[in-house]
């Protein structure tokens, strides 16, 4: 079976409550493979995978966390088999703290209803729309926050975690006006920027797409929403391709008035241009040099932007398929799931306990608050 066969015909299964909507149970009939290939010609030989999901995100941490439902259109198409589709919905995740917030004892696990454990990075469906536009979100930082969230590629479970160096975990800086982050911050699950490929000229970070989403929430800690595509900004870090993503939630108001990177000007000025300045000057409070970034620092339109996230997700694909080795890449990513039955890294639950309760927070860091200034460079 063909890689691309078996990705459209694939099998994803999360337990969901009785008193959840039925939704993220699918089976991808021949009728919907050929619908779906019949598009090719219209999305630039890409292949437009059908994002079948149920409720959207809700939260089992202290923090509140938004919790939406959209109704589902159900088909039978034999006696043993139901396609539920929920084309506007992310997929039911609960995220499961444990630990202690801001210390290097804290994970945020995915998990269903039932409390088995999934992966943030390979078992969320990344549900990729090309002509909508579309695809599921997974936010690691809330906006407005300092704390340096990340999934964990290189272990079971893929948690995220607080990004920690040289025993410390970390903190981003405030540039003033702005506090921590400029926006809710994650990723793409299912991609990957293959440290081993050049695009551009320049490799992948060997992480998950990076994402800015800009809607008028603030998120917590593992939502996963679906979002709107709008554009991108390839930041270069460390000699590394490392783009950000620039969507908003569809649930958003601002959602209905932009569909692509120009809209931004008109219905947000300045939103881009402060964006930019951040990447370019966050790491400055820690004396570090400015980022650079390619293509001259100009955005990628949406369409441009859908061919990188296809492509990103291309590169997983070969990553959970086992045809990256190991030795050309420095620290691997893990690619155990629990969803992707013919895959090498395939088990039917992670072997972890989820056994270390949430503990109140952590205090952050004397001067965690400080404001930074710097002068524009001409």
């Amino acid at each position: 079976m063909s890689i691309r066969s078996f990705f459209t015909r694939r099998i994803m299964t999360m337990s969901m409550a009785k008193s959840m909507p039925k939704g993220v149970l699918t089976h991808i009939n021949e009728h919907s493979h050929n619908h779906a290939l019949s598009r090719l010609s219209m999305t630039n030989n890409h292949l437009r995978f059908n994002h079948t999901t149920g409720a959207s995100s809700s939260s089992s941490s202290s923090s509140s966390s938004s919790s939406s439902t959209a109704a589902a259109s159900t088909t039978e198409s034999s006696p043993n088999e139901t396609t539920i589709k929920t084309p506007q919905s992310a997929p039911l995740v609960i995220a499961t703290n444990q630990g202690t917030k801001y210390t290097a004892t804290y994970a945020n696990y995915a998990t269903t209803d039932s409390g088995k454990i999934i992966s943030y990075f390979h078992d969320i469906d990344l549900g990729l729309d090309l002509v909508a536009k579309e695809a599921n979100f997974v936010c690691e930082i809330p906006r407005w926050s300092n704390a340096k969230f990340e999934i964990l590629r290189n272990a079971p479970g893929n948690p995220i975690v607080q990004d920690s160096k040289n025993g410390k975990v970390r903190f981003v800086k405030n540039l003033f006006p702005h506090h921590g982050y400029i926006h809710n911050y994650g990723a793409f699950p299912q991609t990957w920027e293959d440290p081993t490929e050049k695009h551009y000229d320049l490799f992948g970070d060997n992480d998950p797409l990076d994402v800015c989403e800009i809607g008028s929430d603030i998120l917590s800690t593992g939502d996963v929403k679906r979002v709107k595509i709008l554009g991108s900004l390839a930041l270069i870090d460390d000699g590394e391709l490392d783009w950000k993503v620039i969507v908003v939630d569809i649930k958003d108001s601002l959602a209905s008035e932009v569909n692509d990177i120009d809209d931004l000007r008109e219905k947000c000025p300045g939103l881009l241009e402060a964006t930019k300045q951040w990447f370019k000057d966050y790491k400055l409070a820690d004396e570090k040099p400015e980022n650079k970034f390619a293509f001259e620092g100009k955005y990628k339109n949406a369409n441009e932007t859908l061919e990188i996230v296809q492509g990103c997700h291309d590169s997983w694909k070969q990553l959970v398929l086992g045809n990256k080795n190991g030795s050309e890449i420095k620290q691997i990513p893990a690619i155990t799931n629990t969803t992707l039955k013919e895959t090498p890294g395939y088990v039917e639950k992670f072997n972890v306990e989820l056994n270390n309760p949430a503990q109140p927070d952590a205090a952050f860091p004397v001067g965690t608050n400080r404001s930074y200034f710097f002068k524009p460079k001409a």
